[in-house]
């Protein structure tokens, strides 16, 4: 799974939609496979119109707590969004997920002119579902 970073490079140097596209279709074909026994209520993201999955676990507590993630959807351009996600936020303390805002890092991949808007509002609730289970694991 490349870094967010990574990605932020790869898409600049794509020019054509189709090819980013495709390019997130292969990001969510990477993702490790998703456990079928998370694919539960508790762990489905709210506001997607796509399936969507995210599974967190949480190494200590407080705002020191490091956050990692799986996710899935059952829609191959949403996975793709998810693995953008994760590179995003997967791994890093609660702390820095409360502090990292998704519109503007993701602002350099402009997926908001290219997205639908159920896709848009799917990734923003991803996104704050994400930052939510931060939050928690920042206050225990």
């Amino acid at each position: 799974m490349p870094s967010f970073d990574d990605i932020v490079a790869d898409f600049a140097f794509l020019d054509d939609w189709d090819d980013r596209y495709k390019y997130l279709i292969d990001l969510g074909r990477s993702l490790p496979a998703y456990p079928e026994d998370a694919r539960d209520e508790a762990r489905k993201v709210k506001g997607c119109a796509s399936q969507v999955w995210l599974n967190p676990s949480i190494d200590g507590a407080g705002p020191k707590a490091v956050v990692s993630f799986e996710g899935d959807s059952d829609a191959h351009i949403v996975k793709g969004l998810v693995a953008v996600l994760l590179a995003l936020y997967s791994g890093r303390t609660a702390a820095e997920i409360a502090k990292t805002d998704a519109g503007a890092a993701l602002a350099p991949l402009d997926l908001g002119g290219h997205l639908t808007p159920q896709r848009s509002n799917g990734l923003a609730a991803m996104a704050t579902r994400i930052r939510e289970i931060a939050a928690d694991a920042a206050a225990v």
